[in-house]
């Protein structure tokens, strides 16, 4: 069983829930857990996050959703973490700026590892899972579902190149408008790898596009003017005026 194959000195009990196994083995909050080898139940059902969330506890491990933002893998990574943080906090500025109230803050992850960044969400509201459940519910109420809806937390993965030229980017130019357009990007991205729906997918689309023809369009070559030609002069001597008084 599941404690069987716990790693040693591991006292949490990590679950990710999602439509399917593929999704939830694929998820950017699993990376870090599964480089160090942790166990991690993938759950499928629509019930076993509820069941999960209610048991809150088995023996004497804690039991934890990784796509909350509450989770910590040891205490070295989170002294990485805390340094990590210091320096990018110009980066997570600018980002919670750019992106003002479609999320609480941003912060320095520990638990990534190929992902730029996830969307993770505070404790006690729904996750990207549970919204995505109770968005199917026929009468749903809509002001509940608001009120239960997590606060969003963005990510950042302090060791990807991709963090790392835009924290560049910022340093050299705070008020950057390709760094605003990227932090928009790189937020909807990780909202669709974290499991959540994107309010309008043709403005991402327009975005991406955007970005692609940039990447693939090289820059044309203005057109050098063309040099006018000064019309040669007929070389006239004396013996062609001459023959020209005859006729």
């Amino acid at each position: 069983d599941y404690v069987s194959r716990m790693q040693k000195g591991q006292k949490v009990i990590y679950y990710m829930a999602a439509d399917s196994k593929k999704s939830a083995a694929t998820a950017p909050f699993v990376e870090g857990l599964i480089k160090k080898d942790l166990e991690v139940f993938y759950l499928t059902e629509p019930t076993d996050e509820v069941s999960m969330a209610n048991i809150g506890k088995y023996k004497d491990y804690e039991i934890a959703d990784v796509s909350k933002d509450d989770i910590t893998l040891d205490e070295e990574d989170e002294k990485k973490k805390e340094e990590a943080a210091e320096e990018f906090k110009l980066l997570c500025d600018f980002i919670k700026k750019t992106l003002k109230d479609k999320i609480e803050k941003v912060t320095v992850s520990n638990r990534l590892t190929d992902s730029p960044c996830t969307v993770s969400t505070s404790k006690f509201g729904w996750s990207a899972n549970m919204e995505r459940i109770m968005r199917n519910q026929p009468m749903q109420d809509s002001r509940a579902a608001e009120y239960m809806r997590g606060k969003k937390i963005m990510e950042i993965n302090p060791e990807h190149p991709l963090i790392k030229s835009l924290k560049e980017e910022i340093l050299a130019n705070q008020e950057s408008k390709k760094a605003k357009v990227i932090s928009e990007l790189l937020y909807e991205t990780s909202l669709l790898t974290s499991g959540f729906m994107i309010d309008s997918p043709k403005t991402y689309a327009q975005k991406v596009y955007s970005m692609i023809s940039k990447a693939v369009t090289k820059p044309s070559k203005a057109a050098k003017p063309q040099e006018k030609k000064e019309p040669e002069l007929e070389t006239v001597t004396p013996d062609a005026i001459e023959e020209s008084k005859e006729n």
